[in-house]
């Protein structure tokens, strides 16, 4: 599993990423976590609102910091 965190690297963008590291975590699985945070680069997953979670070059959720139980139902499929 592939997975990037979109934002500059704020406060939300940093809880995004350890909240996606716990639910990884519960569910036993192994990815590769990336963050991205040049503003061209963001825009280019067409995510206006950071932060952003993409899964396997797919946008799955972005403008908000899901709670580690919605991260874990979205990852587990």
């Amino acid at each position: 599993m592939d997975i990037k965190v979109l934002g500059p690297g704020c406060k939300n963008c940093v809880t995004l990423e350890a909240r996606t590291r716990e639910a990884l975590e519960g569910l036993g699985k192994d990815a590769t976590i990336e963050k991205v945070t040049e503003t061209a680069d963001i825009m280019g997953y067409g995510v206006m609102s950071t932060p952003g979670l993409v899964v396997d070059g797919k946008v799955v959720m972005s403008g908000k910091v899901p709670s580690v139980r919605q991260l874990t139902d979205l990852l587990s499929g």
